[in-house]
């Protein structure tokens, strides 16, 4: 606090030379409001200096700094802070141009921009008060095509077209017609049509008052003949001829035509496509052909050189994919050409051992976890990716007054398998092409040994992955199986779980799984800009069988069903993961998430297996408290960390969170959470537990604090302090700590250290 203080009070003019003015906001003023204000913003150079939650952080450090440059301090301050930025009267002229040009551009011609600043010690502020007018609006819209064949493809697709008339006249608008019109042509065959050289449009105000027709001119294609002339004539439709796909292509690699690479390296042909690699072939030729959506003899189509590079880079085995076309000789005269495609794809190395280590906070149980990983990309040949891994984790828990270290052990082992094709009977190439299809398989075993019990599961699941498209995949798991056994149980928690309905959940089960999985997100990598990524998950267990035993008339044990002399659980299970991902700059970012999930256990279980059931708290989560130390409700325990019972049916969580650079590889984050678990069967005995619609608004927990992330490339370091903010264990009127008498106690802070961004 004392560091912040010391900062605010270092002036901000220090550094600003005498009769200058240090540029410290601008404000834009929109009379009709129907411009966006953001994108007027990107236009107005230079901003003032970066402020963080309206706070000019990086100017301060660098006022911290004094004229002594050969001072290493100064030096640092200098680089990790920002000098002043000087308000500059030339510089307010250009915006106010760059203004108005843009405001043309998006149809308000008779816009009047009056640009005013206001200057208080040493300071000054620029005001943009922009008065729109009405725009001028789209009338006719119609085509002049050199070119009658292509005249044919854009009347039929007019129904797609982005302008539209009474439209606003919007030259951006205008500008993505001309990209849509030129995609629509390349998919049709037409491989050297660009809209740079071919499609135009033309403005014409004469008409009617605030009212342009708009033409689009399609010109012939040209192209410099045998004698050096220019030569107008149709635009030449395109067929792939021969397909190169060189498997083990290595960066800087030259090679002037296809039939040079022919020569040049061994080839196997498979259904027209031509397979080349140096020494022995490293992936079954089948895998590369149906991931390949350019077929010898097809026309041209950019939407196939798209899916080719989606199929080719979904397998995950090539680090580089790279598609080349060149035409063939001697076509100059035919109006149906043929070009031929080469494909290089650089592999990653086959296989690698990477370590994965851990420091974990449960409740304030100290300890450590970590992953030995082993991956091959290319098991069979096939693309198959092969995942081993070996886990192991060590806790101390605080039991009354005492801890033991070591006494939370988990030992794993998990195997995967991911295959690029369906295992089905119906399945096809040309699925296989379109969708990127991946059978997964997976074989799992976990070794739990507490003070209190011994716990062993054995998971084993089989699954189908697919693209919906290039913002959706899909994850179907018809079968996952889990055996869960409690070998040992100490009689003390015997005793404690003795009548409880927590007991349910330790009872050995096993889960007969059916899962299905959506995950959404327009993200663009290397874009700086707002994308949603959205996952829903829906899961069934049980519900065949039970039907199926019923329809039998299988005999039940103790009022349940049973399989290999195990109850199998039965429940629905269903939650939901948005977020929203807000870039204000390449600084700076605001992320919203929210998630909702509950289970539901009926008929064969009478409450959700202890692994199924939610927890709440941790890095990723409420950060004001550790994992699995929130909730349910307000629920308190009577003996806190004896044998933790924070698990429940549902689960309602959201957070926000403000993210800006700090400086070198170092990055912060302000963070607001808010959340709780809560039962759901009445027969929980936890007080305060039960979910209640006219109450649970009442128990959500709410957190805040300030983190650190240190972004090394390969991985994000994260260290986050939570503050419990509002605390349901506490009577109402004395949750909120600051409308409560009572003071902020040690307990009430927590640190949390993950690896990666928390969402």
């Amino acid at each position: 606090m004392f560091v912040i203080l010391f900062i605010c009070s270092c002036s901000t003019t220090k550094y600003v030379p005498d009769n200058k003015y240090l540029l410290d906001n601008y404000k834009v003023k929109l009379n009709k409001r129907k411009i966006k204000e953001d994108e007027l913003r990107s236009y107005i150079k230079p901003k003032p200096n970066k402020r963080i939650l309206g706070f000019k952080l990086y100017l301060h450090i660098y006022n911290l700094s004094n004229r002594d440059r050969t001072n290493w301090i100064n030096r640092s301050l200098r680089t990790i802070g920002e000098e002043p930025v000087i308000y500059d009267e030339f510089q307010v002229d250009k915006t106010r141009k760059q203004l108005e040009l843009y405001l043309k551009n998006k149809g308000y011609y008779d816009a009047k921009i009056q640009d005013t600043v206001v200057i208080h010690k040493q300071k000054a502020t620029v005001f943009y008060d922009i008065e729109e007018y009405l725009p001028y609006r789209i009338g006719n819209v119609s085509y002049a095509c050199e070119d009658t064949a292509l005249a044919v493809y854009l009347l039929r697709d007019t129904a797609r077209s982005l302008i539209r008339r009474n439209d606003i006249f919007d030259v951006d608008v205008l500008s993505s017609e001309r990209e849509r019109i030129e995609t629509l042509l390349k998919n049709r065959g037409y491989f050297r049509f660009s809209k740079e050289e071919y499609l135009f449009f033309e403005a014409d105000s004469s008409n009617k008052a605030k009212t342009i027709d708009v033409t689009f001119i399609v010109k012939n294609f040209r192209e410099v003949n045998q004698d050096g002339f220019i030569e107008v004539k149709p635009h030449p439709l395109y067929k792939i001829g021969k397909v190169f796909v060189h498997a083990n292509y290595k960066s800087g690699e030259t090679v002037t035509s296809t039939d040079e690479l022919a020569e040049k390296y061994d080839t196997l042909e498979s259904e027209n496509i031509n397979i080349i690699y140096s020494g022995s072939p490293n992936i079954n030729s089948g895998i590369i052909v149906a991931s390949t959506f350019l077929i010898p003899g097809n026309y041209f189509s950019q939407e196939s050189v798209n899916i080719t590079y989606r199929n080719l880079s979904s397998l995950d085995i090539y680090r580089l994919v790279n598609i080349i076309f060149s035409e063939s000789d001697g076509q100059m005269d035919q109006t149906e050409r043929k070009i031929d495609c080469n494909i290089q794809l650089t592999p990653f190395l086959s296989q690698s051992i990477t370590l994965d280590p851990e420091v974990t906070n449960s409740s304030g149980n100290i300890g450590g976890r970590g992953n030995l990983i082993y991956q091959h990309r290319n098991l069979f040949m096939g693309a198959e990716n092969f995942d081993f891994r070996i886990k192991g984790g060590i806790e101390t828990q605080k039991k009354t007054n005492q801890s033991n270290f070591g006494n939370l052990i988990e030992l794993g082992a998990e195997t995967s398998l991911k295959i690029p094709k369906f295992f089905n009977p119906f399945g096809s190439d040309e699925f296989l092409r379109k969708y990127s299809p991946k059978t997964s398989l997976s074989l799992a075993y976990n070794f739990q040994h507490r003070p209190e019990y011994t716990r062993n599961i054995a998971n084993v699941s089989f699954g189908y992955i697919w693209k919906g498209n290039r913002f959706l995949t899909h994850n179907v798991n018809p079968l996952e199986l889990n055996y869960v056994m409690i070998p040992r149980m100490s009689q003390e928690f015997k005793d404690w779980i003795e009548g409880k309905y927590i007991a349910y959940s330790y009872l050995p089960h096993m889960l007969a799984v059916s899962s299905y999985n959506v995950v959404f997100s327009n993200q663009r990598i290397q874009s700086y800009q707002d994308f949603v990524y959205v996952r829903y998950t829906f899961e069934s267990a049980g519900n065949i069988l039970y039907s199926l035993y019923q329809m039998a008339d299988f005999p039940m044990h103790n009022g349940v069903y049973e399989l290999f002399n195990t109850a199998f659980a039965q429940y629905l299970r269903s939650d939901v993961d948005f977020r929203y991902y807000n870039i204000i700059n390449q600084n700076t970012s605001l992320v919203y998430r929210f998630f909702a999930g509950a289970g539901v256990p009926y008929k064969n279980s009478t409450a959700m297996p202890f692994e199924k059931q939610y927890f709440s708290g941790g890095a990723n989560s409420v950060r004001a408290w550790h994992v699995r130390d929130l909730g349910p409700g307000s629920y308190v325990e009577l003996t806190p960390g004896l044998y933790p019972n924070k698990t429940a049916d549902i689960k309602l969580e959201a957070n926000l969170e403000y993210r800006f650079n700090l400086f070198w590889i170092m990055k912060g984050a302000l963070f607001l959470d808010a959340g709780n678990i809560w039962a759901i069967n009445k027969k929980d005995e936890r007080e305060g537990a039960i979910f209640k619609f006219d109450k649970f608004y009442k128990d959500i927990a709410v957190g805040a604090g300030f983190g650190t992330r240190f972004d090394f490339s390969f991985f994000i370091f994260r260290l986050d302090l939570g503050i419990k903010i509002k605390d349901p264990v506490y009577p109402a009127g004395e949750r909120w700590w600051f409308l409560a008498n009572r003071k902020l106690e040690r307990k009430d802070f927590v640190i949390n250290i993950g690896i990666g961004y928390p969402f």
